[in-house]
C-alpha cells in the first residue's frame, strides 16, 4: 500500500495514478499542531488496513496530479540517520568512520520537506552543499533491544530521501540539519510490498546528469541491523525514520539546478534547488575546499 499525506496534513491511499483521501477514516485533523497524526496512522496501521484497503478500491478518488503531495511523516519522534555506509563512499571522502564503527547519529526533524518543496541552499560563501541519495526506513512498532532477525517486523515502510549536507569538517549534525536538507517521498511504500530490502536499486540525478546509482545490497550496516543497533541505545517509535546511508557520487548542487531521486519499487521525486538569504554563521566562516578521494 502506498500512504500519502497531502493537501495541508490529509491522509491519502494511491492506486495507480489516483489518490482517495482516507483522513476521516484514520481520524486525523489536517490542522492539528503537532501534525502526528500521521504517526498514529502508522501506530494503528493492522486495524485500519482492512478499511484502507477497501476505502481505496470502492472509495472515490481523485488523480495524483490534482493534489499537492507532502512529506509523510512531518514529526517523526527521532530522525536517524547513518554515516559512511557504503564502501566507495567511504573511499570517495577518504573517510575511516564507517558505519559499523560509528554507529548512527541525528538529524533535527526540522530539516524534513516533501516532494513538493524546494532545497534552500544556505547564504554560506565558501561552502559546498552536497546531496546524498538514501533510503529512508520508517519504524511501525515500538521496539527496543531487538534482533537483526526480528528487526524487518518492526519495519512500516519506505521513501525516498535525500540528506544535504554542508561540507566540512564540523559536527555533522549540525551540517546536515538546515531547513530543507531532508526531503523524504513522495509516500511511504508499506514493507508487504518491498520484495527484498537486501536488493533496492537507488539513484540520483542533478538535472539530466546521473551521480549516484547503487543497490543496497552494498550497504556495510544493512537494514535489519541498522534497526537493531539504533533499538540497542534507545526505543523505537512508530514514525521514527532511518535515513539508510549515501553511496559514491555526492557532489554539489547549486540555486537553479533540479535533483532527482528514484528508488526501485517506492518512488521518484524532484525538487528545486534555491538560494536562501539566510543561515550564516560563525562556524561556517571558514572556507572548506572539498577533495574527492577516488
Amino acid at each position: 500500500m502506498k500512504i500519502a499525506r497531502f493537501n495541508s496534513g490529509r491522509i491519502g491511499v494511491i492506486t495507480g495514478d489516483q489518490i482517495t483521501d482516507v483522513t476521516k477514516l484514520c481520524n486525523v485533523d489536517p490542522a492539528e499542531w503537532p501534525p502526528v497524526g500521521p504517526l498514529r496512522v502508522i501506530a494503528e496501521f493492522e486495524t485500519l488496513k482492512e478499511k484502507l484497503e477497501a476505502a481505496a478500491k470502492n472509495g472515490p478518488s481523485v488523480p495524483l496530479s490534482d493534489v499537492t503531495l507532502e512529506t509523510p511523516v512531518p514529526w517523526p519522534n527521532k530522525l536517524i540517520a547513518y554515516p559512511v555506509n557504503y564502501h566507495d563512499h567511504a573511499a570517495e571522502m577518504t573517510s575511516t568512520g564507517l558505519a559499523n564503527i560509528q554507529g548512527f547519529f541525528l538529524k533535527a526533524n526540522s530539516s524534513i520537506v516533501g516532494p513538493s518543496d524546494a532545497v534552500v541552499i544556505p547564504n554560506i560563501p565558501g561552502r559546498e552543499i552536497h546531496h546524498e541519495c538514501e533510503i529512508g526506513l520508517i519504524i511501525g512498532k515500538e521496539c527496543r533491544n531487538v534482533s537483526p532477525e526480528e528487526a524487518l517486523d518492526h519495519v512500516f515502510g519506505f521513501a525516498c530521501l535525500m540528506d544535504m549536507t554542508v561540507r566540512g569538517k564540523e559536527e555533522r549534525v549540525m551540517r546536515k540539519s538546515y531547513d530543507t536538507f531532508t526531503p523524504i517521498g513522495p509516500y511511504i511504500v508499506t514493507a508487504d510490498e518491498v520484495a527484498d530490502v537486501a536488493d533496492i536499486e537507488m539513484k540520483l540525478w542533478v538535472d539530466d546528469e546521473l551521480r549516484q546509482h547503487a543497490n543496497s545490497r552494498d550497504l556495510i550496516v544493512d537494514m535489519p541491523n541498522m534497526v537493531s543497533i539504533a533499538s540497542s541505545a534507545m526505543t523505537l517509535y512508530p514514525g521514527d525514520i532511518i535515513a539508510t546511508g549515501t553511496p559514491a557520487g555526492v557532489d554539489q548542487i547549486k540555486p537553479g539546478e533540479t535533483v532527482t531521486i528514484e528508488v526501485e519499487g517506492i518512488g521518484r521525486m524532484s525538487l528545486p534547488v534555491v538560494a536562501g538569504d539566510s543561515g550564516a554563521n560563525v562556524v561556517f566562516d571558514k572556507p572548506y575546499e572539498f577533495k574527492r578521494g577516488v
